[in-house]
């Protein structure tokens, strides 16, 4: 879930700003999973993202079928063999600002968000797991910071646009790719995860109150 103050003018062209269609059909964490994985890895095939995923290949092929009928992927009819199919996504990224949400899209915002959290929280697992085998030099750089700040809600979203300025800036700078290609010599599609949300029990309105 992007801020769309983070995209720059020439990159928005490949990105999707998600209308409430859309956001309903991602509001479940595995679709997203498997939606950044077309994005981080290029094509793929249901059973190969079954296999990426620890999913049964059926429920691979329903989530892809839903996220073609949102239109977030494409057939790659080219590349199919006999059953095998092959997708990619049709966007480098998902744009959403809660904040400019009314009505249906705004309640649709909310499940997608919950799922947003879902997955990150998946993905970051998954990260975990990996890491006693990482190389050398990717082990001394992964972060998994955690910092505790009294902020309110407009410093909140100012941090969030300062933070979002610098990825940006490494985004045009092309250290980052949606594919395995391009970029630096040895970089790899790397997931930075930003998260700010209120101490849980802090920011919820009294027992009763509308």
């Amino acid at each position: 879930m992007t801020d769309p103050s983070a995209v720059s003018a020439d990159s928005s062209a490949r990105d999707i700003a998600l209308d409430t269609a859309a956001l309903r059909v991602l509001a479940h964490p595995l679709r997203l999973n498997v939606l950044s994985l077309l994005r981080e890895r290029g094509p793929s095939t249901a059973g190969r993202i079954a296999g990426e995923l620890g999913i049964h290949p059926g429920a691979a092929s329903y989530h892809l079928r839903r996220l073609a009928a949102g239109g977030l992927i494409v057939e790659e009819a080219e590349r199919g063999t006999g059953r095998e199919r092959w997708w990619r996504s049709a966007h480098r990224q998902s744009v959403h600002d809660p904040a400019a949400a009314f009505g249906e899209e705004r309640e649709a915002g909310l499940g997608y968000t919950h799922a947003v959290a879902l997955a990150a929280a998946d993905r970051l697992r998954r990260s975990a797991q990996e890491l006693p085998g990482m190389p050398g030099e990717w082990a001394d750089v992964v972060t998994y910071s955690d910092f505790l700040l009294r902020l309110t809600p407009a410093e909140v979203g100012r941090m969030r646009a300062e933070i979002f300025e610098v990825i940006e800036r490494y985004r045009a700078d092309g250290s980052t790719s949606t594919s395995t290609s391009g970029g630096s010599e040895g970089a790899v599609p790397v997931t930075l995860q930003v998260q700010a949300f209120p101490v849980p029990g802090t920011a919820l309105p009294p027992a009763g109150d509308t």
